[in-house]
């Protein structure tokens, strides 16, 4: 991650800087944007930079081609989307889990790949609904995937939304500049004091005899601990994208206050559950699904959005279980609460549901199967 290397922020903050004197420039962000990103990569890693380099160009190609295109639409649009998400996405998997070795490869070519895999597809389908009229130029599409702040964490900024904020000049007044510098500190904050002072806690208490507990306080000190460093690195990456003359999505809306399980995939992560739910009902219903078609792609979306964490077992389950919770609240419409038209009581009672549901399973990202285990064992671990 680079917001763990003061180096990285420094840099970051210099090239504020640069776009903030640059400000009479009209093209000044589109520009030095490509410079910047281009030796941040080469400063980084000489092989991250060539990878990467490939990587655009040959999805470019691809963009074009399908904007430009007349026959075999489809295919191509289905190829370029498989050949990402099986030669690139699973290839990342598969190396990490130790099964896929090749010496042309490292952990660094696989740097923020997941996420600009998601950003690669999302061009695609703008490049499929919308024809020739959806090309853009190469230097705005490079800046799209290889954008510093948004290159190893969310949120997931949509192509279309990028695009339009490429054509506006860099305009950054005093308020802005001030909440961005807030969001950094907070985020900063958040990961590098917070989560290092809760994972302390954790890694102590996980080292005893677990009983129930201390089970159930490992579980939601853990869902604590994972919100403050997914916000984290949401915070600075938001701060960072505003300061350099991009809008920046929400990540996360205040998820703790989720009255079903469909709010909190609304609210945790936003962005990764809006680009699953925009391209997979785009796909698969072009038209408004009824109860059972939207709950079975519920339970496909969120088998993916577990699978897109790890490729492992469980991840899948984790998905399942978050899918199969979504489905049961498709069909029998408890989707929504409107907080005007009920009680407080049964509107904090929902949260309060939801949020049991959801601190049963989040410790899945702990992503160690002896820890897991462990831990639910120790729920049923009653003491005298």
């Amino acid at each position: 991650m680079f917001y763990m290397h003061m180096n990285a922020i420094i840099a970051m903050l210099g090239m504020v800087a640069v776009l903030m004197l640059t400000r009479k420039w009209a093209d000044n962000k589109r520009i030095l944007m490509i410079i910047f990103s281009l030796c941040f990569l080469l400063l980084y890693s000489q092989k991250l930079l060539v990878f990467y380099g490939a990587f655009t160009v040959i999805n470019y190609i691809g963009f074009v081609y399908l904007c430009r295109t007349t026959v075999w639409r489809k295919a191509t649009f289905i190829f370029a989307i498989a050949a990402n998400v099986i030669g690139v996405f699973l290839g990342v998997r598969l190396f990490v889990m130790g099964i896929f070795h090749n010496s042309l490869f490292d952990a660094v070519i696989y740097l923020g790949l997941i996420y600009n895999v998601l950003k690669v597809i999302d061009a695609y389908y703008f490049a499929y609904f919308f024809g020739k009229e959806g090309q853009v130029p190469a230097i705005d599409y490079a800046n799209y995937l290889l954008f510093v702040p948004t290159f190893t964490s969310g949120p997931i900024l949509k192509f279309r939304d990028f695009m339009a904020d490429s054509k506006k000049p860099y305009t950054v007044d005093a308020a802005l500049f001030e909440d961005s510098v807030k969001r950094i500190i907070m985020g900063l904050f958040k990961k590098i004091v917070v989560v290092t002072w809760m994972t302390s806690v954790f890694d102590q208490v996980l080292k005893q005899d677990l009983h129930t507990h201390q089970s159930l306080f490992l579980l939601i000190w853990f869902y604590a601990l994972i919100y403050f460093d997914f916000s984290g690195y949401s915070d600075m990456a938001i701060g960072f994208g505003r300061l350099m003359g991009y809008t920046m999505p929400e990540n996360f809306k205040r998820p703790l206050f989720s009255p079903s399980m469909t709010q909190f995939w609304r609210n945790w992560h936003a962005t990764l559950g809006d680009f699953f739910r925009d391209h997979i009902f785009m796909f698969f219903s072009r038209t408004a699904p009824s109860r059972w078609v939207a709950s079975s792609l519920s339970v496909l979306i969120m088998v993916l959005i577990g699978l897109w964490h790890g490729f492992t077992w469980l991840y899948f389950f984790y998905g399942l279980y978050h899918g199969i919770i979504l489905a049961i609240e498709n069909i029998f419409k408890i989707t929504t609460v409107n907080k005007k038209k009920v009680s407080k009581t049964y509107f904090y009672f929902r949260c309060f549901v939801t949020q049991a549901l959801v601190t049963f399973s989040v410790i899945i990202y702990s992503s160690n199967y002896e820890t897991v285990l462990r831990i639910y064992k120790g729920l049923l671990h009653f003491t005298g």
